[in-house]
């Protein structure tokens, strides 16, 4: 009979024993590690909370602390008054600045996933007369479908709804860390506008295209278009509204014949968000076209809208073409203070058949807020010689004057400036986005100048009706002889829209929560079937003229041949 010895069945027993010690080590050590995770995880939380916290009330106390220096300031030493030391009041619709207005420029990129609301620019002119539809090419005194009654709406259904009670911190603080594409905003914080629609306000100074066809002179259409270009911004100044971001396969047209031309846009991508546009002077004196993506960036305390795509103006009687892109839009004290909103950043304007440029620049603020809505620069020849300057506030007004002369008040100017900065030395150095500027309604006219746009100043009641102009408030109009005429895709058709603007906020909000829903299952239900989305009226292809990016106008959309079009509404 076979046994083992006794002393391999300790080391046997003692192995066993061994492993068993191990397993049990190993298990609370992975309860250890879950638990000090754990702790991490809600340590992390707290962290985070606080810190959001904090910078809330850092901001608010900083921004006490500054209007109790410059309260004491002013208390404290008693001086002669002068010129500088009036500002205007600042109006209802400044001291409810909203996030949301940036965008308007901006944008369109500013929402949750599908169908969001949007954003971009455009001003005030009191423009009346008639909306007409007609066929691809019908022009000049051909018969027209009416679309409108001659008298047009100088208000809306309904005032908007005050945006005081709602806190823009609130929403964005839950947002730290996430795209500002995937940021959803209340239906309140828009304009009853969808973005192709603010788009179409670029036409309302149409006056300096017609103005610059009449003009045999290279240098003076520069003039006019370089106005026009400013003049397509002008919009910024005081919207609070974002546009809705229009869905994709959406349109929108205008027809008006007082300013001499017709309008279509459309929503050609939702990621990243793209509209396209084109509009014809319906004497066919001139084409009007690009597209508008906005990258948008956060900066803690501000936001940024960089304006993506190429804007093209062609004038076929000169056989010339004109490229530009728009300014940097900048919304500030998102977290606390009052918003304000400026423009900044280099226009070059280029005529493609001449060579000349206008090199335009919108002034950021600075730390008085003395060059608040400034824009000036030059227009060159091929050469680069400077034939003539170019300044004014995109918010009012553009004069043009000799280089020479313009370059002598400058440094006149600046000697002053410094003078005066000698005796500011002892005052606080302010950061221009924690203080509200502020918002001189006049420009220093020199000598000589020139004026070569002026903008029309809103109507009475506009603060009541999201700071719209005239024309602004007749794009939503829609008339019973609209009907069968507009395409079933086109903006004045969305509920969710016309809700907003008849005052039911409620019926908007779950309106648009029913479009992008729509939107959403649409986009899953391409995916699956390997279907591909194709747009009607626009195509991508290269700017004919600088080669860039571009989506240019197919043609058919005036023959107003609409079926087969998307059900997105």
């Amino acid at each position: 009979r076979f046994s083992f010895p006794k002393q391999i069945l300790r080391i046997n027993q003692s192995r066993a024993g061994s492993t068993g010690f191990y397993a049990r080590s190993h298990h609370r050590h992975t309860v250890v590690l879950s638990q000090v995770w754990s702790l991490k995880l809600e340590q992390e939380v707290e962290k985070n909370k606080a810190l959001t916290e904090a910078l809330q009330i850092l901001a608010s106390e900083q921004q006490e602390l500054k209007e109790s220096i410059r309260s004491s300031r002013r208390s404290s030493a008693p001086r002669t008054l002068t010129e500088e030391d009036f500002y205007d009041a600042l109006s209802d619709s400044e001291s409810e600045l909203s996030v949301s207005d940036f965008l308007s420029i901006a944008s369109q990129s500013f929402e949750e996933d599908e169908g969001r609301d949007s954003p971009l620019l455009c001003h005030p002119s009191a423009l009346r007369a008639p909306s007409r539809m007609s066929g691809e090419g019908n022009h000049g005194n051909q018969p027209t479908q009416r679309t409108g009654d001659e008298k047009h709406r100088t208000c809306l259904p309904a005032p908007m709804f005050s945006r005081n009670d709602v806190s823009i911190w609130s929403i964005l603080k839950k947002c730290i860390g996430m795209e500002l594409s995937k940021i959803a905003m209340p239906v309140i914080f828009n304009e009853p506008l969808s973005f192709l629609q603010r788009l179409s306000e670029y036409m309302e100074h149409t006056h300096l295209i017609h103005r610059a066809n009449t003009t045999t002179d290279s240098i003076e259409r520069m003039k006019c278009v370089a106005a026009f270009a400013v003049s397509a911004v002008a919009s910024q100044w005081e919207r609070t509204g974002k546009p809705f971001n229009p869905l994709l396969g959406e349109t929108f047209e205008l027809i008006k014949e007082d300013l001499g031309f017709r309008w279509v846009s459309e929503q050609v991508s939702h990621h990243p968000p793209v509209s396209a546009f084109q509009a014809e002077g319906l004497k066919e004196d001139f084409v009007f076209h690009g597209s508008i993506y906005p990258k948008l960036k956060f900066w803690g305390k501000s936001i940024e809208a960089e304006p993506r795509g190429v804007i093209t103006l062609e004038l076929p009687k000169y056989n010339e073409a004109y490229t530009w892109t728009n300014p940097t839009c900048c919304v500030h004290n998102i977290i606390v203070g009052q918003l304000w909103i400026e423009q900044y950043g280099n226009v070059e304007v280029l005529n493609h058949k001449t060579g000349d440029r206008c090199n335009i620049t919108f002034k950021p603020c600075g730390l008085f807020g003395k060059e608040l809505h400034k824009v000036e620069g030059y227009i060159l020849d091929k050469s680069k010689q400077k034939l003539c300057a170019i300044y004014g506030k995109w918010t009012e007004c553009l004069y043009t004057i000799d280089a020479a002369t313009f370059d002598a008040h400058k440094r006149t100017d600046k000697k002053s400036s410094e003078d005066r900065k000698t005796n500011k030395r002892n005052s606080v150095d302010e950061e221009p986005e924690e203080m509200p500027p502020p918002d001189a309604e006049t420009v220093q006219v020199i000598p000589g100048s020139e004026l070569i746009w002026k903008i029309t100043p809103r109507p009475e009641n506009s603060a009541k009706f999201y700071a719209f102009s005239t024309f602004a408030m007749q794009l939503n109009a829609l008339e019973k002889s609209m009907e069968g005429v507009i395409p079933p895709t086109d903006s004045r058709l969305r509920p969710d829209i016309r809700a907003l603007e008849n005052g039911d906020i409620d019926v908007a909000s779950a309106e648009k929560k029913r479009l992008e829903e729509k939107q959403r299952m649409a986009r899953k239900h391409r995916s699956k079937s390997t279907e591909e989305w194709k747009t009607r009226w626009f195509h991508q292809g290269p700017n004919p003229h600088n080669k860039a990016q571009d989506w240019l106008y197919l043609k058919g959309y005036w023959d107003r041949n609409f079926t087969h079009l998307p059900d997105i509404y």
